[in-house]
């Protein structure tokens, strides 16, 4: 299982190369022993002479060389640009020269129930890039219809469908599926589809049977989707294991079923939500949900669903959901297991129930929940309240009790807890009353938080050290009186852990004091226009600003051509610190025609003017929205 997800703009994965001993071993397997197989040779530069068995001699067509192929034969092709459909034989293995250079393209005569390449019973392919049809509904890239093979380190672009399994038990490993309606697709099948990367597709991977005797596995795939991240259509028992999910539409699922099925096991799975309605749906048969980690924007805009919603005879333990619209919710007179969870900094937590005291509402403290700045990594740290807090029936992978979260239980992962610094403290501000000056900030919300530090210099953008340090103290505010003659203040704030880690520093809160008539000083804060959050987003952000005093305040939205596309503010306000919502959800805004954005960059500028009407501030930064 990855680390760290990056959830930002299109993520690429480099194909994972299985070991020497893997393909000894599949060999064996697929190859029956032959003193006749041979090794031939696909290339436009040979000199397409039978039997094609050298660089020379070697065919200048795919399904040329197959014609004259026999079971256990391995065919190898050259770089280059093959226009032909493939049909393989039994026993054959097809191995191109790599993704980015040995390609089918299929695209300009791909009709009605199309594939590119059928892969036929004990088959190996490997290396090929294979582009499918420019009609979305046209078309599967690589067919299975057998009962045993491997498809592993190709890549499959366009139509309806990337890799297509029927009445097979054909694994797939480390192939990309890009750009495709639907990913993978099996039917009566009990693959393994194990470390594939399935991106800017509809769907990711749909399962269906006509009986309960197929078991696929689905472990350690990327997906990324605009509809279902995966779907059973109905029938199996499915196993879905350590897969990573992101979600990038507003009605976009992590894991639905849509038919009946038997039992299906769900978990360590990742779900994350750039937007997406709900992480886990599933109303109609027994599921086990355990150590899933579900985050990010779901919003719901019907506000009907929770981030998992829990039915008759699921038992869901062990989860963490963060910063979503709702946590999990208990459907009406349903009455699933709802144990060992954590919902945190959710609007609302826990949905139509009382949770008892196992399901707990704190911070989980993960190594990097901000993707903003890094890749995400949901590991716990040291002294998070989640570990060693889950279900007391189950244990992690190395023998202890049962963490709640991605890594916890029997399928999760052993690694070494780090004790790492708190997150800097947030939103700095202050006030003025009877010469004092009062600063406030937000509580940190780690297990292990010990206290503040408290920095002040008469110079911006100063060190925060032993010479500028102030006071330690718990309290989220600190009071002061005004020094005479003092022309500036600036201040900048850390936490501390139990353990004495201290984290970076905070913004810095700028103060500039003068003089009035009545003698009396006045308190100012610095005009600023931040950074928006997240970015790049989808489908909003939040832009924050801070202003010196009271002003009309103008917050506006450019495309690039400098073209008007919003205006979030338009109004007086007082002196403070302001979070503006930039949407391009036309049910959240109203603004008709603004959910059609295009991806791309975008320019949002602020314009302040004092009460005479005249401009005392403007700003202006870039943000990037990725559909």
């Amino acid at each position: 299982m990855r680390n760290g997800v990056t959830i930002m703009s299109k993520i690429k994965r480099t194909l994972c190369h299985l070991p020497l001993a893997f393909w000894l071993f599949t060999f064996s397997i697929f190859h029956q022993p032959s003193s006749i197989a041979e090794i031939r040779y696909v290339s436009h530069t040979g000199s397409n002479t039978p039997p094609y068995t050298s660089w020379e001699t070697a065919a200048d067509s795919i399904q040329k060389c197959i014609n004259i192929s026999s079971f256990g034969d391995t065919i190898y092709v050259a770089n280059g640009v093959y226009e032909e459909q493939v049909t393989m034989i039994q026993g054959l293995t097809l191995i191109g020269a790599g993704i980015d250079s040995c390609i089918v393209d299929t695209r300009a005569f791909a009709t009605g129930d199309f594939y590119s390449i059928q892969v036929s019973d004990s088959c190996f392919i490997k290396g090929f890039c294979i582009l499918v049809s420019n009609d979305p509904d046209i078309g599967a890239g690589l067919r299975g219809v057998g009962q045993t093979g491997l498809i592993t380190a190709n890549k499959v672009m366009f139509g309806n469908v990337g890799i297509n399994l029927r009445d097979s038990d054909i694994e797939i490993y480390n192939n990309i599926c890009l750009n495709n309606r639907t990913g993978i697709l099996t039917s009566n099948s009990s693959s393994l589809i194990k470390k594939n990367t399935i991106t800017l597709n509809n769907s990711g991977i749909r399962i269906s049977s006509f009986d309960f005797s197929y078991t696929p596995i689905i472990d350690s795939n990327y997906i990324e989707t605009v509809g279902d991240g995966i779907k059973i259509s109905f029938g199996t028992k499915s196993t879905i294991t350590n897969n990573t999910i992101i979600l990038k539409q507003p009605n976009a699922i992590g894991y639905i079923i849509a038919g009946g099925a038997d039992t299906v096991k769900i978990s360590n799975n990742s779900v994350i939500a750039e937007t997406g309605t709900t992480g886990f749906s599933n109303n109609l048969v027994p599921t086990f949900q355990y150590n899933n980690y579900l985050t990010g924007n779901f919003d719901d805009m019907w506000q009907e669903q929770g981030v998992i919603n829990a039915w008759d005879n699921n038992i869901i333990k062990n989860n963490v959901i963060t910063n979503a619209g709702r946590g999990i919710k208990k459907e009406t007179n349903n009455n699933p297991t709802i144990q060992y969870n954590n919902s945190w900094n959710n609007k609302v937590n826990y949905l139509e129930f009382i949770p008892d005291t196992t399901n707990l509402s704190v911070d989980p403290m993960i190594v990097n929940g901000d993707s903003t700045k890094e890749e995400l990594d949901f590991h716990l740290q040291m002294f998070s309240p989640l570990i060693d807090a889950g279900d007391p029936t189950t244990l992690d992978k190395d023998s202890s009790s049962s963490d709640i979260g991605l890594y916890g239980g029997p399928f999760g992962e052993s690694y070494t807890y780090h004790d790492l610094a708190p997150l800097p403290p947030r939103n700095l501000n202050s006030s003025y009353d009877s010469l004092k000056i009062e600063i406030k900030w937000n509580r940190n919300s780690e297990a292990d938080f010990g206290y503040f530090k408290l920095y002040r210099d008469t110079t911006a953008n100063f060190i925060a050290d032993t010479t500028t340090f102030v006071v330690s103290l718990t309290d989220t505010f600190y009071q002061h009186t005004i020094p005479p003659g003092t022309k500036a203040f600036y201040y900048k704030l850390t936490a501390v852990d139990g353990q004495g880690n201290e984290s970076e520093v905070s913004e810095e809160l700028a103060i500039i004091i003068t003089s009035v008539n009545t003698g009396k000083p006045t308190i100012i804060s610095d005009y600023r226009l931040y950074q928006n959050y997240p970015n790049p987003f989808n489908p909003s952000t939040k832009i924050g600003y801070k202003l010196k005093e009271r002003g009309y305040v103008k917050l506006y939205v450019y495309d690039i051509k400098g073209e008007l596309v919003s205006v979030l503010v338009n109004k007086n306000q007082e002196a403070g610190y302001y979070e503006a919502e930039f949407s391009t959800s036309g049910f959240r805004n109203q603004e008709p025609g603004i959910q059609n954005l295009a991806s791309g960059i975008y320019i949002y500028q602020i314009i302040v003017k004092n009460e005479s009407n005249i401009p005392t501030f403007s700003d202006i930064k870039k943000m990037i929205y990725l559909k």
